[in-house]
């Protein structure tokens, strides 16, 4: 079973280990609930480096009022048996006055790209997600850290920071794992109904239409209608946007026809919010 660390401390004192002896440390950052996805993360970095750790911490300040902080699944005795089949040396598992304690005042302002997509019906989640990361990649002190492109929105932004900020950490972003009708693994599949999960299989449906009949297209707003017309045809899918964008820094591409695009979107089905990429050329 993997080292359960709860303080501060104890991963500095788990990591100087390594350190001293000049080994890799790789990471692993999630809110728990963890599924094939997570674990695909850690089987990479397994692969990779000398030591492998994970966090399990649902961050608050990612949340915004209406959403789904409170009923956002937890099973921490069912994670730490996932991650010990995979070999994972530590788990770091802060309460939150341990990441946040009283009179906690300091954000990590993440620019316009925290704005766009995902950060327009959001507004605040990335600033808290790049904020704990951050904290994260300081307490840990790894050498490199994984994440899943499912959320190539975070990605992106994380591997911004790291520029930007000079944070001494590789940003690497692995394939996302999908379920064998193709919805991507999430957490947030647990929500859903029987008939919910069924009609979820239509977001990588669209998506792979429109990667496969990409060059038919002869302008994104086409593609994007008719990625909106084949989802659409699920009465229980909530459309909150479906965008091409430039893949390397989401930017509004100039034209369909030159540079590497990536289509996105996010699908409400009942009160599960799912998101889903696909890259397009």
């Amino acid at each position: 079973m993997p080292k359960i660390l709860k303080n501060i401390s104890d991963v500095r004192d788990f990591t100087s280990l390594y350190n001293l002896v000049n080994r890799r440390i790789g990471f692993v950052p999630t809110m728990g609930a963890l599924h094939e996805g997570h674990l695909e993360l850690g089987k990479k970095a397994r692969k990779e480096c000398d030591c492998l750790i994970y966090s399990i911490f649902v961050n608050p300040i990612q949340f915004g009022p209406k959403e789904d902080l409170g009923k956002y699944p937890r099973d921490l005795k069912g994670d730490f048996e996932k991650l010990d089949s995979i070999g994972v040396d530590a788990v770091f598992v802060p309460d939150d006055n341990i990441m946040y304690p009283e009179g906690y005042s300091t954000y990590i302002d993440v620019g316009k790209t925290g704005d766009i997509l995902c950060g327009k019906s959001r507004p605040g989640h990335f600033r808290g997600v790049a904020t704990v990361v951050t904290k994260l990649f300081n307490i840990v002190g790894c050498d490199q850290a994984y994440f899943g492109k499912k959320d190539m929105q975070q990605l992106i932004i994380l591997k911004k920071i790291v520029a930007d900020l000079n944070i001494p950490v590789e940003i690497i972003g692995v394939d996302t794992v999908r379920e064998t009708d193709g919805l991507a693994r999430s957490s947030r599949n647990a929500y859903l109904s029987k008939n919910e999960r069924a009609s979820a299989t239509v977001l990588y449906k669209a998506l792979s239409y429109i990667k496969q009949n990409f060059s038919d297209f002869k302008t994104k707003e086409e593609a994007v209608q008719k990625a909106t017309e084949i989802i659409m045809k699920e009465k229980a899918a909530e459309i909150e946007y479906i965008e091409i964008r430039n893949s390397g820094d989401l930017s509004q591409p100039k034209s369909i026809k030159n540079g590497k695009l990536i289509m996105l979107l996010a699908v409400k089905f009942g009160n599960t919010r799912l998101i889903d990429n696909i890259t397009l050329n």
